[in-house]
C-alpha cells in the first residue's frame, strides 16, 4: 500500500476516534509519558500489504472492532462459575459481582449439559459436581436471585440442552419483571462443536440445527441485543486441536450457522449480529495474538464476500477468551497463576471482547473462593496496572506477529478447503454445513485432532516441549492444596425439592405445553413459545428433552479405530 493512502486511512481512522467516546482514564505509561491510541507506518512511508493489517475499526478488522480499542470500553471480565445449587452458585456470583467482574457465566453439572434432571438414575453421584444443577425455571430463579438480569450480561456454555435452559432464562427474567427483549448476553448452542471435541449431544445433528435455527430467528425478531450462539473453539483447542486447527473448525462452524440463517430466509445483516466466539488462549504468547488476529480478519472478508453481510456489526467477530484449563498442572499448582497471567495478556492484547482467567486449582477441583478471587485479580492488574487498555494492537506491524497472523490464515483457509471438498453444494442448508456433517460422520475432526494431541503429547514425553514442574524443574516446596469439595447431600436436597416442586404444580399444563412443542416440532413451526410455555408451567429440562429424544431418536457416532 502506497504512502498516500495509508495516510488516507490514517485520516479516516482519526475521525472515527474523535467521534468515539473514550473512558475517563490516565492514558501515559508508568512514568507520565502520552501514549498515542494507536500506531501505524511513520508518516509518508509504504507498508506492502498494509490493507491486511490496517487501522482498528476499519475492515478487515486485523486490529480490532472498534477505532478506540479499550480506550473506549475495557473487556469484560467474565468469570465462569458454578457448582452445587442454585444458591451456591448465587452466592459465589454476588462474591464475583462485589469483587469487580464485570459480567456472568454459568457452569452447569454434567446431568444439565446432557438434558437429565438431578433425579435421573443416570444423574446419580454428579449433580452439582462440574457445575450448577438446573432442573427447572425455579432453579434459574434462584440463580439469578438479587442479580438485574436487565443490567447484567450473562454467558451460559451448554449446548445440547441450550434451548430449554434458555427458555428457562427467560421466564427467570419474566418473573424478575424485567421485558425479555432487553436482555444481554450469550448462549453457547454450538452443536458441531459436541461431536468435533466435546461429545455432549442430545440427538443426531439435523434436529439440533432444526432448534438452533428456531432459537435464531426468535432472537433476531425479539430480543435483538441477545447472541444466541456462541461458536466454541475453546473445546476443540482442549480437546488437543492446533491453534490453526482450533481456528478454522470454529471459523467453519460458525459459516454452518450462517448457512442455517439464510436457509431460513433471515437477513444476514438482522441475525449475523447475534453470532459469537468462544476461544481459547494458550501458552504460546504470540501464535495466540495472532490467531485472534486472523480470525477477526477471516471472519469479516467471509462474511462480505461470501455471505453478503453488508453493515459493518454483521462482519465483525466478537469473542469471548478463556485461558487454557488444559495448559494447568496439577503440579506445582501456584505455577497456573503464572501461566493463566500470560494467557490473559495474549488474550487481551489479541483483541478479546471478554475474558475469564481459569483458577490455579482447577486442575484439581472447582475453584475455591480464594482462587477464584486471585483469578479475578489477574484480569484486574492486567486492567488496571500494566498499561496495556491504552494503545489500540500494540504488536500490530510486529514483523513476527504478521508474518504469524498470514501463516495461520493460510493454514485456516487450507483446512477450509478441505471441508469444502466433502460437502455438497447441493445440501438444503449449504456446502460449508454439508462438509462439516460429513465430516462428524466419518470422524475426520476427531480424527485429525487425535493425531495433533498425540504429537504434542509425545514431544512432552520426549522433553522436546517442556512444562515447568512435570518434565523440568521438578522439586518444589509447595503444600498440598486445600481444594473445593461438593457434598453428596447437595444432591439428596436437590431431588428432594425437585419432588416438591413436581407434585406441587399443574400437570395438566405441563403435559399441555409438552403435547404443543411436539406438535411445533412436526409442524416446522417454531418452537419456542410452546416450550416456554411448557417451561413456565415448570416443565423440567429432563422432561422437555426426553420429550424430544422420544420424538427423533438419539444419536452414536461410528466408531473409528
Amino acid at each position: 500500500m502506497d504512502a498516500e493512502e495509508i495516510e488516507r486511512g490514517r485520516q479516516r481512522w482519526q475521525q472515527r476516534y474523535d467521534r468515539a467516546r473514550t473512558r475517563d482514564a490516565d492514558f501515559t505509561t508508568l512514568s507520565g509519558d502520552e501514549v498515542e491510541p494507536v500506531y501505524g507506518p511513520p508518516a509518508g512511508q509504504a507498508y506492502e500489504g498494509f490493507e491486511r493489517i490496517g487501522w482498528p475499526g476499519e475492515y478487515p478488522y486485523t486490529r480490532g472492532l472498534h477505532p478506540t480499542g479499550y480506550r473506549g470500553r475495557t473487556w469484560t471480565i467474565r468469570q465462569f462459575a458454578g457448582f452445587g445449587n442454585a444458591q451456591q452458585t448465587n452466592e459465589r456470583y454476588r462474591m464475583i459481582l462485589d469483587a469487580g467482574g464485570g459480567g456472568l457465566s454459568v457452569a452447569f453439572d454434567m446431568p444439565t449439559l446432557m438434558g437429565y434432571d438431578s433425579d435421573d438414575p443416570k444423574s446419580l453421584g454428579e449433580v452439582g459436581h462440574c457445575g450448577v444443577a438446573i432442573d427447572s425455571a425455579a432453579d434459574m430463579e434462584v440463580l439469578f436471585a438479587g442479580i438485574p438480569l436487565g443490567e447484567v450480561t450473562t454467558s451460559m456454555t451448554i449446548s445440547g440442552p441450550a434451548v430449554p435452559v434458555f427458555c428457562m432464562y427467560l421466564v427467570a427474567a419474566e418473573r424478575q419483571g424485567v421485558d425479555p427483549a432487553v436482555l444481554n448476553g450469550t448462549l453457547q448452542t454450538d452443536i458441531f462443536k459436541e461431536y468435533i471435541a466435546q461429545k455432549e449431544w442430545l440427538f443426531a445433528p439435523e434436529p439440533h440445527l432444526r432448534l438452533i435455527g428456531d432459537l435464531m430467528a426468535y432472537c433476531a425478531q425479539g430480543i435483538p441485543a441477545y447472541k444466541p450462539l456462541s461458536v466454541s473453539g475453546y473445546h476443540i483447542r482442549e480437546a488437543g486441536a492446533t491453534a490453526a486447527q482450533e481456528l478454522a473448525y470454529t471459523l467453519a462452524d460458525g459459516f454452518g450457522y450462517v448457512e442455517l440463517g439464510l436457509s431460513r430466509g433471515l437477513d444476514v445483516d438482522v441475525f449475523a449480529p447475534g453470532l459469537s466466539f468462544f476461544f481459547d488462549a494458550h501458552l504460546d504468547f504470540f501464535e495466540e495474538i495472532a490467531k485472534f488476529r486472523a480470525a477477526r480478519r477471516i471472519w469479516a472478508r467471509w462474511m462480505r464476500d461470501r455471505f453478503g453481510a453488508k453493515t459493518d456489526k454483521a462482519q465483525w467477530l466478537r469473542f469471548h477468551t478463556q485461558t487454557a484449563g488444559v495448559s494447568l498442572t496439577a503440579q506445582q499448582p501456584y505455577n497456573n497463576v503464572v501461566r493463566t497471567a500470560v494467557e490473559a495478556l495474549a488474550a487481551v492484547l489479541g483483541g478479546t471482547n471478554s475474558l475469564h482467567t481459569n483458577a490455579l486449582d482447577e486442575t484439581l477441583a472447582l475453584p475455591s473462593e480464594q482462587a477464584a478471587e486471585i483469578a479475578l485479580r489477574t484480569q484486574q492488574v492486567l486492567m488496571e496496572e500494566t498499561g496495556v487498555a491504552n494503545v489500540a494492537d500494540p504488536l500490530g506491524g510486529s514483523w513476527y506477529v504478521e508474518a504469524l497472523t498470514d501463516r495461520i490464515e493460510q493454514q485456516a483457509e487450507a483446512i477450509f478447503q478441505r471441508i469444502l471438498d466433502k460437502g455438497s453444494e447441493d445440501h438444503e442448508i449449504g456446502p460449508i454445513t454439508s462438509g462439516i456433517l460429513r465430516g462428524i460422520e466419518e470422524g475426520w475432526f476427531t480424527g485429525e485432532i487425535a493425531e495433533a494431541a498425540f504429537q504434542y503429547q509425545q514431544s512432552v514425553e520426549k522433553g522436546d516441549k517442556r512444562v515447568v514442574g512435570v518434565n523440568c524443574h521438578p522439586r518444589s516446596v509447595t503444600p498440598e492444596l486445600e481444594i473445593l469439595r461438593v457434598s453428596h447431600e447437595v444432591e439428596r436436597e436437590q431431588v428432594r425439592a425437585l419432588k416438591e416442586r413436581k407434585a406441587a404444580r399443574d400437570e395438566a399444563a405441563v403435559r399441555a405445553g409438552l403435547d404443543a412443542m411436539l406438535a411445533a416440532a412436526r409442524s416446522g413451526e417454531s418452537m419456542i413459545p410452546p416450550m416456554l410455555d411448557a417451561v413456565r408451567a415448570e416443565a423440567t429440562l429432563g422432561e422437555i428433552c426426553n420429550a424430544l429424544r422420544q420424538e427423533w431418536g438419539t444419536y452414536q457416532e461410528n466408531a473409528m479405530f
